[in-house]
């Protein structure tokens, strides 16, 4: 009797050496960006937010994996953004894409927040520019020292990095910014520096520094306002505390 060539179509059994199909990552795009257009990020996970950023710098493969161990690499959505592309690019599966479209995102995060401060009376926006310190500080793996330069109505007119440094230390000269200070014409200033640590607490050179260029700032009668040190998680002002 000549044999019969059977199919899947006939009812056969697949070929268990046929490789399996590959999942459908189109359609779980297409829901997960839905769920972000209906009810927005706050309800979704830290890894699918970044799942979302990846799909640009990725897009025909599965990146949850990937979004995945870099929130356990880094801690959070927050700390992959603000990561040094060297770090980023130690994680497997990250490239040059992804470690731009990160740091795209992390740019634009911090232009909204510092339009929010900019041009504006700081006694009126003080939450905002607490909330524009944290985006730009509070996860960087080394300390940062930025000043906000402003006029006579206290209204912010510069904001600039003075100095970076180590994990524990960044250098400062009080004659340099009482210089930078007069190039703007600013009346006052507020002193930003961030602990990589995570605790905000000032150090004894902290309070050092402080003094010295508050002593520098009023022999030309520019007031130093206050010293915001930013930690991971909230911020101790030096005015707050009676350091100033």
């Amino acid at each position: 009797m000549p044999g019969l060539l059977l199919s899947a179509e006939s009812g056969a059994s697949p070929d268990p050496r046929a490789p399996a199909p590959a999942p459908d990552h189109a359609a779980h795009r297409q829901r997960l960006r839905a769920r972000f257009m209906a009810g927005g990020g706050a309800a979704m996970p830290d890894y699918e937010m970044l799942e979302l950023v990846l799909f640009r710098a990725i897009p025909r493969r599965d990146v949850k994996p990937l979004a995945k161990r870099l929130i356990a690499t880094f801690g959070d959505f927050n700390r992959v953004l603000a990561a040094p592309p060297s770090a980023l690019a130690r994680v497997q599966g990250v490239g040059d894409t992804v470690v731009q479209e990160l740091k795209i995102v992390a740019a634009a995060a911090q232009r909204m927040a510092r339009a929010r401060v900019m041009d504006r009376p700081v006694i009126s926006s003080w939450q905002a520019l607490l909330d524009y310190c944290h985006t730009a500080m509070a996860h960087r793996e080394t300390e940062q020292f930025r000043i906000l330069f402003l006029d006579r109505k206290n209204v912010l007119i510069a904001d600039e990095e003075q100095a970076s440094g180590t994990v524990d230390h960044v250098p400062v000269y009080p004659r340099e910014v009482v210089r930078r200070a007069l190039e703007l014409n600013a009346s006052a200033l507020i002193l930003v520096h961030n602990h990589p640590s995570g605790d905000p607490t000032p150090s004894a050179a902290d309070i050092s520094m402080t003094d010295a260029i508050r002593d520098a700032a009023q022999a030309l009668g520019i007031t130093i306002h206050d010293h915001l040190v930013i930690g991971q998680s909230r911020e101790v002002s030096f005015r707050s505390e009676g350091l100033l």
